[in-house]
């Protein structure tokens, strides 16, 4: 607004052109315009500043402001067709004024795009409601009217976010599989958010309320008591073996994501040392691993791993849905052959992460209750289809047959190489995994128990990604609107207060608790206005629908 109303009163003396005067009416119409609009969106932050979270009394006269400013795209973009129009008959004014013109619509329709595609993203038709019960409540429906309400919401939630999320991955193809993905990461996402009424920016002051929570806690505990144990002489030696080994397999684990880590570790030499590679035509090499569209790659799994082309069995970066990259390798060093899985590294990657429904496992031995991460399992059966159908591993062990089997990974790659592990024990009961920070809602808790004895995970620090699972996100979900419900303050000032302690740290806020008012199992007055009426969080019951263990797996790889 500010650069049309300084273009005009500047060069206004200069629009005495052909078409002149239609030009100066548009850009006096457009600086109204444009001044309606800021004013509407001044009173929307107004407004928005006022009550709380859990209070949204003061702001009642919102919905009226975001009609308005929804009404008044409608001349705006009226407007900016015609400003479009003009550009196309061609400029015959000053060129600064012509350049102007030309900014002005583009800016105009990028703005009118933009806020379509994030109200496509995020408005929420179903209000955010799970189902529109009466004051008496929903006993007083009959039973079958009751579900088939429930369960016309709750498709109607899903159909919503498969819309988003086909939206946010048009590119990646419309396969089976990644309909399957699609319809799998949408019932997620509808049966986690179900039973809650929360917008983005409720979640992230919510969290940065916790995290000032956790910090307070944490700073007025008083400091654990600090036991020294000195593990056997054996234990002491097993335990150095297996950090040795994790160190000298993580470097097949990065090797498999191929030249874009590569160069990330060596920005400065990376793209040096396997430029020649890169550009090297095709050869007899490259055709004896299996590959395809190997060549950066390819250079990058040698400068990694120290081999020669001749130790390496088959490489594939072959990435759809439920289809991960991988090779196989023979190290000599450790006489292993190696089978490496990338972790996620594309949209397709992330698909499989989010299909996190549990499903039972067909395993040849006598665990019970073989339930697994659906998305990664069927990633690892897709590997195990390769090695075992396709020879790859019959042909490794033909040239070493004296070799073991060893199976890493990392994130992604390190749940499939659990699986794959797994799978592949009945035929290779030597298997050994190394997983290198695998996600935590992976296997069943008979299944975890099993792997025990073969499967060693590696997690580093505060890595979230193996603390990441369902069930976890649920009791964050409830962790989050516990400390909404108890603050009073204006998310707006949550928000600022949250960023400025993230980039420059201070005394955390001095929150109510949990601890402080001793355990309490019914939510809060303004707790229960961030739920849905009816669902299972509403009563502050265990029956969440994300917390059936048939339903979505709980426990990660292995010891640690």
């Amino acid at each position: 607004w500010i650069g049309i109303l300084t273009l005009y009163l500047v060069h206004r003396g200069k629009l005495d052109c052909p078409g002149g005067v239609l030009l100066s009416s548009y850009l006096i119409v457009l600086i109204i315009l444009l001044a309606v609009i800021i004013g509407t969106v001044s009173a929307i932050v107004c407004v928005s500043m006022k009550g709380t979270i859990c209070n949204p009394g003061p702001r009642k006269s919102m919905s009226k402001l975001l009609y308005l400013r929804l009404a008044l795209f409608l001349p705006e973009m009226v407007w900016a067709s015609l400003g479009a129009a003009w550009i196309e008959d061609g400029v015959q004014c000053d060129r600064t004024v012509g350049n102007g013109i030309i900014a002005t619509v583009a800016v105009s329709w990028i703005t009118v795009a933009s806020t379509a595609v994030i109200i496509v993203i995020v408005f929420d038709p179903l209000g955010g409601k799970m189902a529109p019960y009466p004051p008496a409540g929903p006993h007083h429906l009959d039973s079958h009217e009751s579900s088939q309400l429930l369960n016309g919401l709750k498709t109607a939630a899903t159909s919503v976010w498969e819309t988003r999320i086909k939206f946010l991955c048009c590119c990646i193809g419309k396969d089976d599989r990644t309909r399957v993905a699609f319809s799998s990461t949408a019932e997620l996402f509808s049966t986690y958010f179900s039973d809650t009424d929360l917008v983005p920016s409720d979640i992230a002051a919510g969290l940065a309320l916790l995290h000032q929570q956790q910090d307070n806690i944490r700073n007025n505990q008083e400091p654990d008591q600090v036991v020294s144990h000195s593990p056997e002489s054996s234990q002491e030696a097993d335990l150095d073996a297996e950090l040795e080994n994790c160190h000298h397999y993580m470097q097949f684990a990065a090797a498999a994501y191929g030249w874009p880590l590569y160069i990330y570790r060596n920005p400065f030499t990376g793209l040096c040392r396997i430029g020649g590679d890169c550009c090297r035509s095709r050869t007899t090499d490259y055709d004896l691993v299996g590959g395809d569209q190997l060549t950066c790659h390819f250079g990058s799994i040698l400068q990694t791993t120290g081999l020669q082309y001749r130790d390496f069995i088959h490489v594939s970066f072959h990435d759809k849905v439920y289809e991960l990259p991988f090779l196989v390798a023979l190290d000599h060093r450790k006489e292993s052959v190696v089978v490496a899985v990338r972790g996620t590294m594309s949209l397709q990657d992330i698909l499989t992460d989010l299909s996190a429904e549990s499903e039972p496992l067909d395993l040849e031995c006598e665990v019970q209750d073989c339930w697994a991460h659906k998305g990664i399992s069927q990633a690892a059966r897709y590997v195990y289809r390769r090695l075992i159908n396709d020879g790859i591993l019959s042909q490794a062990f033909s040239i070493a047959p004296e070799y073991r089997l060893v199976i890493v990974g990392h994130s992604l790659g390190a749940g499939a190489a659990a699986l794959l592990t797994i799978m592949l024990r009945n035929p290779y009961p030597q298997v050994r995994c190394y997983a290198f920070s695998p996600p935590r809602g992976l296997l069943s808790k008979s299944l975890c128990e099993y792997s025990k004895t073969f499967i060693v995970s590696l997690v580093l620090g505060k890595d979230v990604i193996p603390r990441l699972s369902v069930t976890n996100l649920e009791d964050l979900k409830r962790r989050i609107l516990r400390v909404i419900a108890h603050c009073n303050k204006p998310k707006y000032k949550i928000l600022l207060r949250g960023c400025w302690y993230e980039l420059f740290g201070g005394h955390p806020e001095d929150l109510p608790t949990e601890l402080d008012g001793g355990d309490l199992t019914q939510p809060l007055l303004g707790e229960r206005s961030l739920l849905a009426h009816g669902s299972p969080a509403y009563s502050f019951s265990s029956d969440s629908p994300l917390e059936s263990p048939s339903k979505f797996s709980c426990y990660p790889a292995a010891r640690y």
